[in-house]
């Protein structure tokens, strides 16, 4: 049953507290106001103060609940937990942590993506990717500032969004698939970053390597 929303609550606080119940009406009804008056009358909310709390309709309910699904992550892995472990070991964690949080809302997310894949929704899903993979590394203790700041996420982002592909679709026990498709993609990123600090140690910051079609090709790679 889902949690009752206080009455005084501000709209930040309703938004929040809808998070988590938006997907499992969503997943039925889509992302659209049929669900969203679902988990309103669920938390006890007036369907139009839960408008309120959601101006940008389907986008701002998917971007809450990406929000809750970062939040469940970082509870479920806090900083002691991930310190003891290197840093390969902390980026398959924290994916795996989010999958985890995703598997009982497949058809939700698959609908999530439906509407973020539309084109006047393509910068608010690169935002929503680039904010998952941010919250990851600075997680798994990444505190780089310069380039490395920016390969670093846009690679994880591009690895996070095809891991999502394959396992929207895996029917394995525990997602063994998606699991061997995640291995094989972070092993291409441990691979990288060692062979970028060799390169970098001896380019130019005017030199250095381009990443664009890497990049690309880990988004979509071969499996």
């Amino acid at each position: 049953m889902a949690a009752k929303i206080a009455d005084d609550a501000t709209l930040d606080e309703i938004r929040a507290g809808l998070a988590a119940e938006l997907p499992m009406n969503a997943a039925f009804d889509g992302w659209n106001d049929t669900a969203l008056a679902a988990a309103a009358q669920a938390a006890g909310i007036d369907l139009d103060v839960a408008k309120l709390a959601f101006p940008g309709g389907a986008v701002d309910m998917i971007d809450a609940w990406f929000a809750h699904v970062d939040a469940e992550m970082a509870t479920a892995l806090p900083p002691e937990k991930l310190s003891a472990m290197k840093i390969r070991e902390r980026i398959t964690a924290l994916v795996e942590q989010r999958l985890a949080t995703l598997a009982g809302e497949r058809e939700a997310l698959r609908r999530a993506l439906a509407v973020l894949a539309m084109p006047q929704n393509a910068l608010k899903a690169a935002r929503l990717g680039w904010r998952s993979a941010d919250r990851m590394w600075r997680l798994a203790g990444d505190t780089a500032t310069d380039y490395n700041h920016y390969t670093k996420r846009a690679m994880l982002a591009g690895i996070y969004g095809a891991t999502i592909t394959v396992f929207l679709d895996d029917e394995t026990p525990e997602w063994a698939d998606t699991r061997a498709f995640l291995s094989r993609r972070i092993d291409g990123i441990m691979r990288f970053e060692k062979a970028k600090a060799k390169l970098t140690g001896r380019m130019g910051s005017e030199n250095r390597l381009s990443l664009s079609r890497f990049i690309g090709r880990l988004r979509y790679p071969a499996t």
